[in-house]
């Protein structure tokens, strides 16, 4: 998965703009991050149409207030530039309720 930092902006509007994107927001210090993380390999060779882009909530704390991403992990799709949907919430999620979440996108 690439991250963010990985990318010459980080306007999520031009990181975004060819194709489909999914934003994981996340911390290091967050359980709940943790508990998902295992599953993202899974998660992103099942859904190949969409690239997946880590974002550190706290690095990017600007960004998660402007997205209003208050609660993680929290996955926002974005196709060609323009959010599709989100999946936002302080909750743990499992791997079946972020599939769930993708397969609702289409």
């Amino acid at each position: 998965m690439k991250e963010l930092n990985d990318y010459s902006t980080t306007d999520v509007q031009t990181v975004t703009q060819d194709g489909k994107y999914i934003l994981f927001f996340s911390a290091t210090w967050c359980p709940d991050c943790k508990f998902i993380e295992p599953f993202m390999p899974e998660i992103e060779a099942d859904y190949p149409d969409y690239q997946f882009v880590h974002v550190d909530r706290d690095q990017f704390l600007d960004l998660a207030k402007e997205l209003g991403i208050m609660g993680i992990p929290s996955f926002v799709a974005f196709d060609r530039g323009q959010e599709i949907g989100r999946f936002v919430n302080k909750d743990r999620k499992t791997k079946a309720e972020v599939e769930d979440f993708i397969n609702s996108l289409n």
